[in-house]
Order: structure tokens, then C-alpha cells, then sequence
């Protein structure tokens, strides 16, 4: 098959990217490094010309709210738009688990518009709910940090490596549309609270973890099944013990 990468040279995009070429597909890895812009429109159509499957993985740059409610809003337009036009027969997304439980947010509620936008378009779809990135636990820190005091709930989460998530987007890539959205997560429930002291012990980072029923998750309120994907998610087999413990994921 031809596949476009949006977002191809990233964190989940150049490993998709990779793991699709290994199995013998034709891939472009497109992003603004490459002359393919979703926001502008630039190269767009040129990066669509004959393919077959479009897997959007890309990220908005900033997380203020109206900046990011832009960046999805006006790509996924301009992607269904061009998508259309070259014919696509499937459009895959990856977005996260809980975004409908976290409207409080306005990064989820762009989200959501994102979702919206791909169900409404009329192209075949995949829509790929995951749990949050073991890769991503840094930034959950760097934003709940307050005067040397880590502030988290000890909501409960389900996180998943990025190579779990790789793999379960590589399947559906190669697979028929689903339209609908299929859940991700990883192996194992811990409570926020406990992951983030796991990867400031490693890490020693000497702030304070402290665990707060009322923090807020990038601006929404959390429990116990909000980060938590549905019964029947497929999960991942790396365990972030495991995984925080190789030096190689301590950077």
C-alpha cells in the first residue's frame, strides 16, 4: 500500500513510519520539515497523489488553548478536504483515551472537534484511542510543578510505551476501516500519583510528589475511570518498571 505519515517524523510517526516500511509498504513521512503543512494547506495534495491510507499522528506545537483548537480544527479540515480529493480509502487517528471525559480541558475539546471533523467527513475511518505515553510522564511533571512541589491526582491511569502503541497502530493501519474508535492502553492500572513518584525516584528529581484529589489533568478534573480505556482495549506487554529502568529511556 502507499501511506502518508502526517506527523511522520515524531515520537509515534517515525516509529509507525519505520515498522510500515519494514512490512514492505510504500510510506512518506510528511511534516513541515518536509514541505507538508495541514494548517497552510502546503504540500498536500502533492503528498496524497496516489495513496491509499493517511494515519494522522501529528500534535498541535502549542497547548494554549486557542492555538491548539486551531491546529486541529483547521488540519483536519484541510486533510479531509485534500483527502477527498486524492481518493483516500482510509484515514486512521490517533487520539486519547478519556478525551470525552475531559472537556474541561481545552487541549480535549480540541480533540474532540478533531474527532468530529474525521466521522462527519464521509472517508472510511480509524479512530485510535491510547492512553498516555510512558514517553509523556516528563511533561506530566514539568506541568504539575508548583514552587518545588509536584502536584498530581492519585486518579488511576493505564500508560503505554510508544513501541505498544507502534504496533497496535501498524495493525490497524494494515487493517480494513473500523468507523469507529478502538481503544489502546497499557498492561498495567497504577494511581497517577504512584507513576509520577516511580519516575521522579529514577529521575532524581528531588521535588515534592504530592498526591491532590483535586488536581487537575492539563486543566480537567480526573477519577478513577477517566485515563482508564474501555474492558475490551487492546493493551500493550511493556511494563513501565521495565521500561523506566533502561537508561536509554531516562533522558
Amino acid at each position: 500500500m502507499k501511506i502518508t505519515v502526517i506527523g511522520g517524523t515524531g515520537l509515534i510517526g517515525s516509529k509507525l513510519v519505520n515498522s510500515l516500511r519494514n512490512l514492505g509498504h510504500d510510506v512518506l513521512a510528511a511534516s513541515p520539515n518536509s514541505g507538508v503543512n495541514t494548517l497552510t494547506g502546503e504540500g498536500l495534495d502533492k503528498a496524497l497523489e496516489n495513496v491509499d491510507v493517511v494515519v494522522d499522528v501529528a500534535n498541535s506545537p502549542s497547548f494554549a488553548d486557542e492555538d491548539v483548537m486551531n491546529f486541529f480544527k483547521t488540519s483536519g479540515e484541510n486533510l479531509m478536504t485534500a483527502e477527498k480529493k486524492a481518493g483516500v480509502n482510509h484515514h486512521i487517528a490517533l487520539s486519547v483515551v478519556g478525551t470525552d471525559r475531559l472537556q474541561e480541558s481545552g487541549y480535549f475539546r480540541a480533540k474532540q472537534v478533531q474527532e468530529e471533523i474525521i466521522k462527519n467527513a464521509g472517508i472510511p475511518y480509524s479512530i485510535v484511542h491510547s492512553t498516555q505515553f510512558f514517553e509523556f510522564v516528563g511533561g506530566i511533571v514539568h506541568s504539575s510543578t508548583v514552587d518545588n512541589k509536584i502536584l498530581v491526582s492519585p486518579a488511576l491511569i493505564q500508560p503505554i510505551a510508544s513501541d505498544d502503541v507502534v504496533k497496535a497502530m501498524t495493525a490497524v493501519t494494515i487493517g480494513e476501516p473500523k468507523n469507529t474508535t478502538v481503544e489502546i492502553g497499557g498492561p498495567d492500572k497504577i494511581k497517577l500519583s504512584d507513576l509520577v513518584k516511580k519516575y521522579t525516584t529514577i529521575m532524581k528529581n528531588t521535588d515534592e510528589v504530592v498526591s491532590k484529589p483535586d488536581a487537575t489533568y492539563f486543566g480537567a478534573p480526573l477519577n478513577d475511570a477517566t485515563l482508564i480505556p474501555n474492558p475490551d482495549a487492546k493493551l500493550g506487554t511493556i511494563h513501565y518498571d521495565e521500561w523506566i529502568s533502561n537508561p536509554e529511556n531516562q533522558r
